[in-house]
């Protein structure tokens, strides 16, 4: 239950003064731009997520991270960039999601702008014609007093002369008397009648003081209660999207699991072996060695060739040298 009320804590001994009322007012003033802040820095985060989301898209996308992995770490690498991809597709939706809270901040605050009009535009006409009536009110007061001190004047003016003047002076001495008299009682009668319009006019005035401060304390209920819950939902979305993006990592973290080092090796040594000899040892040689050890090699009897048949043996004609043959050779005699 609360003990501090609008109403009892917003008056002024001055009655035409607004202290009081213009204290409500910039205060609502404030809040009123407390809450464009917000919807303000919720613009400002909704560009932040979305710039911060297309960014993890484009980077999923377009970067190359570990393109040449074989098995299944490509496997969980290809996880890895799709849920990098849901991320940013997460901070885009949380993007729009703030852009429609920021709306609703919006429309809130500019209805009770529209509903807080009303009510000003009731007081200030109010405080306008109190003002004015206050106004004739001391306007007539000061001509009821004046009237009074005339009317005293002119009295003390005739006891003062009384023997002292002819007949005809005092005539006129009681003639302005009788009209300092009428003259009051006009002055006396227009005094009060402003008192009294003055009185309905401040009776109207403060009951209408009351219900303007009930109504703006509803309303500072109303938008100290929407702001909170606004920040609460904000909170909220962004634990949400935290949980989110974590649910994410952990489709990540079961893709790493199942990744299999010894897979991996075994899969590109069978996709890329090149052999299983590996090559023979370099051996010292000595040269003089390898030349002592050296054995002539005989030259392969010619294979004859099946379609040629024996040489035949040559014959020396006259004034030519004469041939021999040994063991398949011929020898030139010179």
């Amino acid at each position: 239950m609360r003990e501090a009320r609008f109403r009892d804590n917003f008056w002024s001994t001055d009655l035409t003064s607004t202290v009081g009322y213009d204290s409500i007012i910039q205060h609502l003033n404030d809040g009123r731009k407390n809450c464009k802040e917000f919807e303000d820095f919720l613009k400002e985060r909704a560009i932040i997520e979305e710039k911060y989301g297309k960014e993890l898209i484009n980077l999923s996308k377009k970067k190359p991270c570990g393109q040449t992995e074989l098995n299944t770490l490509k496997r969980s690498l290809d996880v890895f960039k799709q849920q990098i991809d849901n991320v940013g597709q997460g901070h885009i939706q949380l993007a729009q999601t703030l852009r429609e809270e920021a709306k609703k901040m919006e429309d809130f605050r500019e209805k009770q702008k529209l509903h807080r009009k009303k009510i000003e535009l009731i007081m200030e006409a109010i405080h306008k014609n109190r003002n004015l009536q206050y106004k004739k009110t001391m306007e007539a007061k000061r001509l009821y007093e004046q009237r009074c001190r005339d009317k005293d004047e002119a009295e003390q003016a005739v006891h003062r002369n009384a023997n002292l003047v002819t007949q005809k002076q005092q005539e006129k001495l009681f003639l302005k008397l009788a009209q300092t008299k009428s003259a009051l009682e006009d002055t006396d009668r227009s005094y009060q009648q402003s008192v009294t319009t003055m009185e309905k006019i401040r009776d109207e005035w403060q009951n209408e003081h009351i219900k303007a401060c009930e109504f703006f304390e509803t309303q500072e209920c109303e938008r100290i209660n929407y702001f909170r819950n606004a920040l609460w939902l904000h909170v909220n979305q962004l634990s949400l999207g935290c949980v989110q993006n974590d649910e994410k990592y952990e489709e990540i973290r079961k893709s790493l699991e199942m990744c299999s080092i010894e897979k991996d090796v075994d899969f590109f040594v069978n996709l890329r072996k090149t052999g299983s000899l590996a090559p023979a040892p370099v051996v010292y040689e000595n040269y003089y060695n390898a030349q002592r050890n050296v054995t002539p090699v005989r030259s392969p009897a010619p294979v004859p060739i099946s379609r040629r048949g024996p040489l035949p043996t040559p014959t020396s004609a006259p004034g030519e040298p004469d041939y021999a043959t040994v063991d398949g050779y011929s020898l030139v005699r010179f």
